[in-house]
């Protein structure tokens, strides 16, 4: 009997090209589903006759209620090594084995920099108002050189968002629970004292930390008030770090110079969500992970996880 294998998220169109499918199409036949399931019950329906399930990132939970639903599925492979939306238990007991792919930081901290320069330099504005009736020149950029950027979080992200800073000619400081000054200054940066300080301080805050019990809702209202009327707050890590209500009011209130976000509490983000229209904001759809280089990764790994899988010796498992 041959086996049935669906590609989740496939935006782009671009699964079927980003790898060789052709090593498993004697057993397994791939159908790449482009459109977004949203909901348990989408998914348990879409996904009935499926044997193997490859997912992007951390978009779609699959709890153990779903699993449960899909008894044909042995197999969950999920791009990156590390995953907050699978029940890793309820696949075990379910007989569905789960296995990761490598992933590159690189292009999460390119789009941290595409964000942060399209913020300084009101890029998009500007462009929009060039290729249409608006003026030439409306905006006075913000400089970075000379000017404090302030990290939360100090990981393989974090570490390489400040060597750029650092070649910009900023002043860079970093801040979270367990940094060490030891720590930051290998990464040649100086180490905040406080979260408070590095926020109250800081004319650019880029967020890298992970998502966890200790960092969700990290950044709210008291702590966005404690920043500039003219510093700049980028997200390209977890949308529930920053608390989104108390962003969408800083930045309606013109508490902050403005936002650059690339996560959502939300994907994709549903037609008449706030963060669609609101001021003062740079928004892309999680566009972080999103490159050439991680999709040959990410389907690559995937096609071999499915054969290792199917000569009976899984690759790269999860958790």
């Amino acid at each position: 009997m041959r086996l049935r294998c669906a590609v989740l998220d496939d935006f782009q169109g671009v699964a079927a090209e980003s790898a060789d499918w052709s090593v498993v199409e004697d057993q397994v036949d791939v159908v790449a589903l482009r459109e977004h399931l949203d909901g348990e019950d989408a998914l348990a329906a879409a996904l009935a006759d499926y044997d193997i399930v490859v997912t992007l990132r951390e978009r779609v939970p699959f709890p153990g209620s779903l699993i449960a639903r899909l008894p044909r599925l042995k197999l969950l492979v999920a791009s990156g090594m590390r995953n907050s939306v699978i029940d890793y238990a309820a696949a075990e007991a379910h007989g569905v084995t789960v296995c990761g792919t490598a992933s590159s930081s690189t292009p999460p901290v390119e789009l941290t920099w595409a964000l942060l320069l399209g913020l300084a330099r009101g890029i998009v504005q500007e462009s929009n108002a060039l290729r249409g009736d608006g003026p030439w020149q409306s905006t006075v950029g913000a400089d970075l050189h000379g000017r404090r950027l302030g990290l939360l979080g100090l990981g393989k992200i974090g570490s390489r968002v400040a060597q750029v800073g650092l070649a910009f000619g900023m002043r860079v400081s970093a801040w979270s629970r367990n940094l060490t000054k030891e720590r930051a200054a290998e990464a040649g940066v100086e180490l905040s004292p406080s979260q408070e300080e590095l926020l109250g301080g800081s004319d650019f805050v880029s967020v890298h930390l992970a998502l966890g019990d200790r960092t969700r809702g990290l950044v709210g209202a008291a702590e966005l008030a404690l920043m500039k009327p003219t510093a700049y707050l980028v997200n390209t890590s977890r949308a529930a770090i920053v608390d989104q209500d108390a962003l969408l009011a800083a930045l309606h209130d013109g508490r902050i110079a403005g936002a650059g976000v690339d996560v959502f509490d939300i994907e994709p983000l549903p037609a008449g969500h706030p963060m669609r229209t609101a001021p003062r904001l740079l928004a892309t759809p999680h566009l972080g992970y999103v490159s050439h280089a991680n999709y040959t990764t990410y389907y690559g790994q995937a096609v071999e996880n499915i054969r290792a899988y199917l000569a009976g010796s899984p690759l790269r498992r999860l958790p």
